[in-house]
């Protein structure tokens, strides 16, 4: 630990905006040492047995309730993250393999847990792909509850977080971040954790500013100390000195004073300083994105993620379960725009009730629309209900994954099918994701079979540098705010400029770059909820000639 007495700064890689001081809270407890196993004797298998299915059905009690809490106040993709833990608690597989090592090895469930799950997570570990890596840190949020449900421990560290204080730790699991609400804490500062992470997610849901990649964090940063944190920047000041501390609160100030009147404003159109209005919409995926999106001021939602429909099921909804799910979650925005995302899954992100090949590169694989072409009656039902639903709605269909124009043309003629055979004369608006340099050149073929594009700037970006976002070895490449990107943006606008353009992804919710967007000739932002009255404000700041 540092046991420096002056003032001195620390720098790191700021993944959640914003300033923030406080009295720093070392957590060093995050991750139980792998104990020696706990023999047991022979007649003792089937009571460990017994503890293991219990603890097992409490977990995912346990996780049913958190991800009914996240929904409610955080975001429907977190929810999803503890979604995605109740199944893999209750997989078949993993459940056969912890039975395995108890009755095998003839040791506590506790210890087959550790043991089980450990391997898995340094499986994942050893590959490179994010989704592999949020899966290694899944295994060992799982690993802790479980092991801890089965050893009695019933507190969670972070649960007792002093309010208002600036926690410092190596990582954080989802599991963890929840605490950080309930505590109201200042910041996060870590030592892993990427852009992507489910630490830079829960902190953006939450308005936590975060700084990570912070090297050897617990000895660079003593505890119980003020500090003052600028994640815009990326920098860690502790101890300032009273002159920085007030420059800083002044700032701190200023920027208070601006979110207050974003929050007057949010409600009122979003127009330029030479008269263009904006639509600031809302990225969603479930009721109560929605209603936080309708009281932020959301001019509409312009990207509705359907998948929360699919979670959890071992067989697709049909048509009206998928109708009235939709309905449901898009409620609160009825009269407005609602731009319904077709099921965006592959073998990177996969559903319990399709059969996925193995692709040893699934990023390249078989996701997006390929996905939807190769399973058609998959495609089929989503359209249906998306047909039904426009009879109420404002309703826009968006394609993810576009390559090739044939990808659109054979959606298209799918829904135009599906409409006469309804009756149905008129086809909602149809829209392409641009999230592929591939999709960037071939938007003249694109776009006379579409009537709108919108871009997923993170694939793009991912695409473009071929750099997994979430593989620290080539983080410096992943930057959504290169030239290059607006480049492709602004070739885009020039090859279809009769095509209205939206963004989605989260460059668009960063105020410093709304200008630079508007210049390309965007006219939609479509942003997380929390974030639409500081973007709507940065509009009003604008003149895009």
């Amino acid at each position: 630990m540092s046991d420096r007495q002056e003032s001195y700064s620390v720098h790191g890689r700021g993944i959640s905006p914003g300033l923030a001081e406080g009295i720093t809270f070392l957590h060093r407890d995050l991750f139980r040492p792998l104990d020696a196993p706990v023999p047991i004797n022979r007649k003792d298998v089937e009571q460990e047995l017994g503890h293991l299915e219990s603890s097992t059905a409490q977990i995912t009690r346990d996780l049913l309730k958190l991800a009914t809490r996240v929904e409610k106040v955080m975001d429907s993709r977190l929810a999803a993250v503890f979604d995605a833990h109740q199944m893999i608690l209750n997989d078949p597989g993993l459940k056969q393999e912890l039975q395995s090592e108890i009755q095998g090895k003839l040791v506590n469930a506790s210890s087959a847990v550790k043991a089980v799950f450990l391997r898995w997570e340094k499986r994942f570990l050893l590959m490179e792909s994010q989704t592999a890596q949020h899966k290694g840190a899944d295994m060992r949020d799982i690993s802790n509850r479980l092991s801890n449900a089965l050893d009695g421990i019933k507190i969670n560290p972070l649960e007792r977080l002093p309010p208002g204080c600036v926690l410092v730790a190596s990582q954080l699991l989802p599991s963890d971040t929840v605490f950080l609400s309930q505590c109201s804490t200042a910041a996060v500062l870590l030592e892993y954790g990427r852009a992507m992470s489910h630490a830079a997610l829960f902190t953006r849901a939450m308005g936590l500013p975060c700084i990570t990649g912070i090297k050897d964090i617990l000895k660079n940063i003593p505890a119980m100390v003020p500090v003052l944190v600028d994640a815009d920047k990326g920098e860690i000041v502790i101890r300032p000195c009273e002159e920085r501390k007030k420059r800083f609160q002044s700032h701190l100030a200023k920027r208070s004073d601006a979110f207050t009147a974003a929050q007057e404003l949010a409600r009122e159109p979003a127009i330029t300083l030479d008269g263009t209005t904006i639509a600031v919409l809302a990225n969603v995926g479930t009721l109560e994105d929605t209603e936080r999106a309708m009281a932020n001021g959301a001019d509409g939602v312009g990207l509705y993620r359907t998948e929360q429909g699919y979670l959890g099921r071992t067989i697709p909804p049909d048509t009206d379960e998928l109708l009235a799910e939709m309905r449901r979650t898009l409620e609160p925005a009825r009269g407005k725009p609602v731009c319904v995302r077709l099921l965006d899954v592959g073998a990177d992100k996969p559903m319990p009730f399709l059969k996925f090949l193995a692709e040893s590169n699934p990023s390249l694989g078989r996701r997006g629309v390929r996905l939807q072409l190769a399973h058609p009656t998959l495609l089929e039902t989503q359209l249906r209900a998306i047909l039904s639903l426009s009879g109420e709605f404002n309703v826009f269909i968006l394609i993810p994954m576009v390559t090739l124009p044939q990808d659109v043309v054979t959606v298209r003629e799918t829904l135009r099918r599906l409409a006469d055979e309804r009756g149905k004369g008129t086809l909602p608006p149809l829209g392409a994701m641009i999230e592929t340099p591939a999709a960037v050149l071939s938007v003249k073929g694109i776009a006379p079979h579409v009537d709108f594009l919108s871009f997923g700037t993170n694939d793009l970006t991912q695409y473009t540098f071929a750099a997994d976002r979430e593989n620290a070895a080539v983080e410096t490449y992943f930057n959504d705010s290169s030239d290059a990107i607006f480049r492709l943006l602004q070739m885009v606008h020039d090859d279809a400029p009769q095509l209205p353009s939206a963004v989605c992804g989260e460059l668009a919710g960063r105020a410093a770059h709304v200008a630079r967007l508007l210049q390309c000739g965007i006219r939609t932002l479509s942003v997380v909820p929390p974030l639409i009255p500081a973007i709507k404000a940065a509009v009003r700041a604008v003149r895009i000639e």
